[in-house]
């Protein structure tokens, strides 16, 4: 991935401001398919930025979504709770934040991005992220979740969603109450969307971090990630295709 270079992005909201973390390959100079990349509850980190690298060495432009303000990066669980509940608790305040970092996505500088091949995904908390700006009626062809919590305030928000749906999911996840699987299905179903649910046997929170080693709640399972992220480049090979 050495080809693949990374810039800060730095943004406003409400006089805030916000940093996220621009991923491309520089030689690349034709315009190449946008993602926004929705971390973890960490935030914007390292280990966001190695994900992002690893997906932009496919060919796409990525951008990853700073929805907490350039000064919060949590360091350890609670703060990274801190930061994530009030966001979670107020989800017109979430989709702003994704909403912003969207645009930054389509207008920043530094890489030229096909504005007709747009996708989202995100992580965690971030799958939370993702699914919430396709439900605003963002542009995106595809909105990608890994193992996040599924739920929305507004089920009918769902009628929104312009492009496809994939959910990664791990079937023995702890922190994604079984509850939100069918109610999620109920949601796609009444909007008419494009779905997938992927259920991977076995798999707890975080399957895709290397750094997740809490056994039964939280574990990095590489069989698991590498066959999650052939799904999310197999959708979005098809949705970004002519």
């Amino acid at each position: 991935m050495s080809q693949v270079t990374v810039r800060s992005v730095v943004y406003q909201i409400d006089g805030q401001p916000y940093e996220g973390r621009l991923a491309f390959n520089a030689e690349h100079k034709d315009a190449r398919p946008g993602l926004l990349m929705a971390p973890n509850w960490m935030g914007v980190s390292a280990g966001a930025e190695e994900i992002a690298k690893s997906v932009a060495a496919k060919g796409y432009v990525v951008l990853i979504a700073d929805v907490y303000g350039q000064a919060v990066r949590p360091q350890n669980a609670d703060q990274a709770g801190a930061a994530m509940m009030p966001l979670k608790d107020d989800r017109a305040l979430l989709r702003k934040r994704m909403q912003a970092a969207f645009e930054q996505l389509q207008k920043q500088g530094e890489a030229a991005v096909d504005l007709s091949k747009l996708a989202v995904f995100g992580f965690c908390f971030g799958g939370c992220c993702a699914l919430d700006l396709a439900r605003t009626g963002a542009p995106v062809k595809a909105a990608v979740s890994f193992h996040g919590t599924l739920d929305s305030p507004n089920p009918a928000d769902a009628k929104n969603i312009k492009g496809s749906v994939l959910v990664l999911h791990g079937a023995s996840d702890p922190l994604v109450p079984k509850e939100q699987l069918p109610a999620f299905e109920d949601e796609m179903n009444a909007a008419n969307v494009d779905w997938q649910l992927l259920s991977y046997g076995g798999a707890v929170h975080s399957f895709t971090d290397p750094h997740a080693n809490v056994p039964g709640k939280m574990m990095y399972d590489a069989k698991t990630a590498a066959r999650a992220f052939k799904s999310m480049h197999d959708l979005l090979d098809e949705v970004f295709k002519g």
